[in-house]
């Protein structure tokens, strides 16, 4: 199994995208930290991969506060495989956003994935070896009518995975992003509706809306050797939305 040996942290899996990818690294032979805010829907994550006979635990956290966030960092130790997944999706017109959903957005989506990278990368530094994977949005590329605080936050994200390469890909640390399409999660169909989510995937070349195992299997290979010549890339998962 490609991931045999290799420590990972998921943010955000507890559901979703994040929850797939939790179980595909397990499945892959990764050791895998769960986190997120539930402790309920993380203990019953972790059951679910442990009797799939991967290896697993859940450190709860909310990230948004950085005390929960150091001692995440601090609980995991060194990782191999960090996927900044954890994001909030707020959705309003422009002149309708609240200042309260701004700040939480900017917080969640990039000041996290930046403190917990900033904790976590001197360890790869030392070894010399690592993979971050960030996940990021289609919406980053292409303007979407009441995204504007999300797409931008998601935008933010990419340009940090570019420096984040930059700065440490010469130490042997590969840092990547991947871009989703609409995506059938719990988040997204509670935002937009079945009906909403089928209209955008309807927009993709594939005319469809992505199974979250779909996302995963990009992240799970980027963070994979087979991805061993590839940093400092945002990777489309959109279906060809973005190529139309």
């Amino acid at each position: 199994m490609e991931l045999t040996g290799k420590l990972a942290l998921i943010t955000g899996s507890t559901a979703g995208i994040g929850r797939e990818t939790a179980a595909l690294m397990a499945a892959s032979g990764a050791t895998v930290v769960v986190t997120g805010r539930h402790q309920e829907r993380g203990e019953q994550t972790v059951k679910e991969i442990t009797a799939n006979g991967g290896a697993a635990r859940f450190v709860a956290a909310d990230l948004s506060d950085l005390d929960s966030l150091r001692h995440l960092a601090e609980e995991v130790g060194a990782v191999d495989i960090l996927v900044n997944n954890a994001a909030i999706f707020p959705g309003a017109p422009t002149v309708d956003q609240d200042l309260e959903s701004f700040e939480a957005t900017l917080s969640a989506n990039i000041r996290a994935p930046f403190f917990l990278t900033a904790a976590l990368a001197p360890a790869m530094l030392a070894r010399g070896t690592g993979a971050i994977v960030n996940v990021s949005t289609m919406a980053a590329r292409i303007g979407m009518p009441g995204l504007a605080v999300y797409s931008a936050s998601k935008a933010a994200l990419e340009s940090l995975t570019r420096t984040w390469a930059a700065e440490f890909s010469p130490a042997g640390i590969r840092v990547n992003a991947v871009a989703p399409g609409p995506t059938r999660t719990d988040t997204v169909l509670s935002v937009m509706g079945e009906q909403g989510a089928d209209q955008i995937g309807a927009t993709t070349l594939l005319g469809r809306v992505a199974a979250p195992r779909e996302i995963a299997e990009v992240i799970t290979f980027l963070a994979s050797d087979r991805a061993a010549y590839i940093t400092g890339a945002v990777i489309a998962a959109d279906a060809g939305r973005t190529a139309a």
